[in-house]
């Protein structure tokens, strides 16, 4: 019985915890390849398209409605994706999944 149970003990030793990162990560230091881009300007965090007429995005941790102002600019259109910021002639299109840009190929 004593031979069962340290064997089993010894086994549950081996074992390696799957929420742990790669033996591999731990190694290499991250590049400036590796790292995400930080993206500039306002971001697009949320829209929501209300069954009564109601578009709101949620921008920069603000929320705002269709026709409000968000840093001078006027919020002109609101789809699934995406909204539509205007600032005079301006026009600024924010997307709520920008694609990342693909990386060069070493």
């Amino acid at each position: 019985m004593a031979l069962l149970l340290l064997s089993g003990a010894a086994t549950a030793q081996s074992l390696t915890d799957p929420t742990q990162p790669p033996p591999e990560s731990r190694l290499l230091p991250a590049t400036a390849a590796d790292v995400a881009p930080v993206a500039t300007g306002p971001q697009l965090q949320s829209v929501l398209i209300g069954a009564h007429g109601r578009q709101v995005a949620v921008i920069d941790g603000q929320t705002i409605r269709k026709g409000q102002k968000f840093n001078g600019a006027v919020l002109v259109e609101v789809r699934k994706n995406q909204v539509v910021l205007q600032n005079g002639r301006n026009r600024q299109v924010l997307t709520l999944f920008p694609q990342e840009a693909p990386k060069a190929a070493h």
